[in-house]
């Protein structure tokens, strides 16, 4: 069973927010001249159980105290904080995949996410409905187990 990861995904309100802020970033990269443009997070901690997250695991985005999409992972590279202290890149599938909203509290940095609590990708179809409605009417409906 592989291992997941879940991030804050601090500053975006919506699955569309990430995917534009992700395209930004890759359109930077390669005005900066860099050939292989990647998408990536960087945070201070490495984790240590990197062969199980590469095992087939996914990054779970929270946006707005919602557990909303999912992006594979697929590396690890050394990286620097922009303060110039190191840190570690997450590098990810650019492909954003929304999964059953699931309510999530605040909490500082990543945590590991384990298969079976992971929320399962919405079908194709339901995607656009679920992503495209506001936050908040997400959030109480997931809240009432709805979604």
């Amino acid at each position: 069973m592989p291992l997941h990861i879940v991030k804050l995904c601090v500053g975006t309100d919506t699955i569309d927010d990430l995917a534009t802020w992700q395209s930004s970033r890759l359109a930077e990269q390669k005005r900066a001249g860099i050939k292989q443009p990647k998408i990536f997070h960087t945070t201070f901690q490495a984790p240590k159980r990197q062969a199980e997250l590469l095992d087939g695991g996914s990054l779970y985005w929270v946006i707005k105290g919602l557990i909303s999409v999912r992006q594979r992972l697929v590396g690890f590279a050394e990286g620097f904080k922009d303060d110039g202290k190191p840190a570690c890149r997450l590098l990810l599938d650019p492909v954003l995949v929304p999964v059953r909203p699931v309510p999530r509290r605040p909490f500082q940095g990543w945590r590991y996410l384990a298969s079976d609590s992971a929320p399962a990708d919405l079908k194709h179809g339901h995607n656009e409905t679920v992503a495209e409605m506001p936050a908040a009417m997400r959030k109480e409906l997931a809240g009432l187990g709805l979604l």
